[in-house]
């Protein structure tokens, strides 16, 4: 059944190695090398949304890519559409990458 509560980020939309026929939704200039769960978990929670475990899937497979596993993360639905949550998520996950380099 549909969850039409919540949205599902799946880590191929900000996959730097991908094309957008392959499923990234970012620009190139918002996406990342190789994105972990972990990643995208704590860039949405610093986003201010809270993530259960039961919402986190780290085996998934995207459907484009069903040969390899990626993973998403359910997020509840609020007033910003899917884009703009997916682009206000890379930015977090882009720098946050940029702090850890700098360490």
């Amino acid at each position: 059944m549909k969850d039409y509560d919540s949205v599902i980020i799946w880590l191929d939309y900000f996959n730097k190695n991908l094309s957008r026929e392959k499923g990234r939704k970012v620009s190139r200039s918002f996406a990342v090398y190789d994105p972990q769960v972990s990643e995208l978990v704590n860039a949405i929670k610093s986003l201010g949304y809270t993530i259960d475990k039961e919402h986190i899937n780290d085996g998934a497979r995207f459907p484009k890519r069903a040969h390899i596993k990626s993973g998403y993360v359910m997020v509840e639905k609020r007033g910003l559409n899917k884009n703009a949550l997916l682009k206000s998520i890379s930015e977090k996950i882009v720098l946050d990458r940029t702090r850890s380099r700098t360490r």
